[in-house]
C-alpha cells in the first residue's frame, strides 16, 4: 500500500438515519484516519442508486473500445467512473445491510456496473472451465452489515437463508480482493432491539475500531 491510503466507502442502506452499517462505516474511517493519513471517497448508492444494466449497456461493454459509438461511450460513463473509484482505492468499505436475506438492489446494481470485461476481469475460453480471471489486485475489503434476525453464519439455524455473504464473497474478485483479504463485521438481532442486539452492536463497534487500527498499522 502507499504511504497515504485511498479508502472507498460504498454505503447501500436505504436509511439516511438510524443506519447501523452507515454508523460503522463512519467509525471505521474515523478510526483509521486517527492513526494514518488517508484519502476517503464516498459513494452512496443507497441514496443515489446506480443504473441497472440494459441490453444497450451490455452491447457497449462487450464492444471493443475503438469501435464504440459516441452513444455507447456515454452509456458506459457511469460504469467508468465507478470502476475508476475502485481502481484508485487500496481499501474498499462496503456498508451492506441484509435486505430480504440478500444485498440491497442498489449494491447489486453497483457490482453489475463494476464487473466489466477488460477492466475488472478478463475472459478467455482457452482457460477451460474457468475462463474468468480478475484484473485488479492487492486490495482489501471491509464488509459492514446489519441483520434484523440472527444466526446467519455457517452452522447457524438461518445459514441456509444467507444470500448476502456468499454473494459479496463471490463478487470480491471483481474488486481485486482475495478471499483472505475480506474482513466482515456483523450486527444481528436489530429487529428485536433487546440486550442481544445491544451486545452485538457494541461488539461490532469494538471490532470496527480494532480492524481500522490494525489496517492502519497501529497497535489495537
Amino acid at each position: 500500500m502507499s504511504s497515504t491510503n485511498n479508502i472507498l466507502v460504498v454505503n447501500s442502506s436505504a436509511r439516511k438515519t438510524r443506519s447501523i452499517s452507515r454508523e460503522l462505516s463512519v467509525l471505521f474511517t474515523e478510526s483509521f484516519r486517527a492513526h494514518k493519513p488517508c484519502n476517503i471517497t464516498q459513494r452512496d448508492v443507497g441514496m443515489n442508486p446506480p443504473s441497472f444494466i440494459t441490453e444497450d449497456w451490455i452491447a457497449a461493454a462487450f464492444n471493443s473500445p475503438e469501435q464504440r459509438s459516441a452513444e455507447q461511450k456515454s452509456i458506459l460513463q457511469e460504469s467508468d467512473q465507478l470502476i475508476d473509484e475502485v481502481v484508485r482505492s487500496d481499501i474498499i468499505v462496503l456498508g451492506a445491510p441484509m435486505y430480504n436475506y440478500s444485498m440491497p438492489a442498489s449494491l447489486k446494481a453497483w457490482f453489475d456496473l463494476i464487473a466489466r470485461v477488460g477492466l475488472t476481469f478478463s475472459f478467455d475460453l482457452s482457460r477451460g472451465d474457468y475462463p474468468i480471471e480478475p484484473v485488479l489486485r492487492d486490495k482489501k475489503l471491509v464488509l459492514l452489515s446489519s441483520r434484523g434476525e440472527f444466526a446467519f453464519a455457517p452452522g447457524g439455524e438461518r445459514a441456509h437463508l444467507n444470500g448476502l455473504d456468499p454473494a459479496l464473497h463471490a463478487c470480491a474478485h471483481y474488486l481485486g480482493v482475495e478471499q483472505e483479504c475480506v474482513n466482515s463485521i456483523v450486527v444481528e438481532y436489530e429487529e428485536f432491539k433487546d440486550k442481544r442486539w445491544l451486545d452485538s452492536l457494541e461488539q461490532a463497534r469494538q471490532q470496527t475500531r480494532q480492524l481500522a487500527y490494525q489496517m492502519a498499522g497501529a497497535a489495537s
